[in-house]
């Protein structure tokens, strides 16, 4: 079964996001080369989108870079959402139920990583117990404001993770 991965760039103060969902403070770092990202890309089998990344900043916006891993991502993507569109993108399924949008994520990608991009995805994933492994790929930069890599919820439990390589750092498997 597919695994959820959360997996996102972050400032080292915590924001993978500006103010106002502002992406374009990634775009000095974009062409910098990655194999921890690669690794991940290369077992990519869906995406689970929030509606706010989904419809948000590309800092690759207009050019061959565009989209999800730069834009070297072609691929399914479930777009979790309360406001579905009468018609969708090639490709792409909106659901408005977490499991229904995480089972048909997973059936899209067989046995290869479902990878969530957007907090609010990753956090609601987390709270109900289906998020598998968290990938941070922190960027030299301190944003200072806007979207946290998991937004505070109130009386939300530790959650303690593991690292599952030593040769990838900030990538770590959620111990339940």
């Amino acid at each position: 079964m597919a695994r959820l991965v959360y997996s996102a760039a972050a400032s080292l103060d915590g924001y993978i996001a500006g103010p106002d969902g502002d992406m374009g403070w990634l775009t000095e770092y974009a062409g910098e080369p990655n194999p921890a990202a690669e690794r991940l890309l290369a077992g990519v089998g869906a995406l689970l989108v929030g509606r706010r990344t989904h419809d948000g900043d590309d800092p690759n916006r207009g050019t061959d870079a565009e989209g999800a891993f730069g834009g070297q991502y072609d691929g399914p993507a479930v777009v979790l959402t309360h406001r579905p569109p009468a018609s969708a993108p090639p490709g792409t399924v909106f659901a408005t139920d977490l499991h229904a949008a995480v089972d048909a994520a997973r059936e899209a990608a067989g046995d290869r990583y479902v990878t969530i991009l957007g907090a609010d995805v990753a956090a609601q994933c987390l709270d109900a117990g289906l998020l598998d492994e968290v990938f941070v790929m922190f960027v030299p930069v301190l944003l200072g404001d806007g979207t946290p890599l998991f937004p505070h919820r109130p009386g939300r439990a530790r959650v303690r993770l593991e690292s599952i390589a030593e040769d990838t750092p900030h990538w770590y498997r959620v111990v339940r």
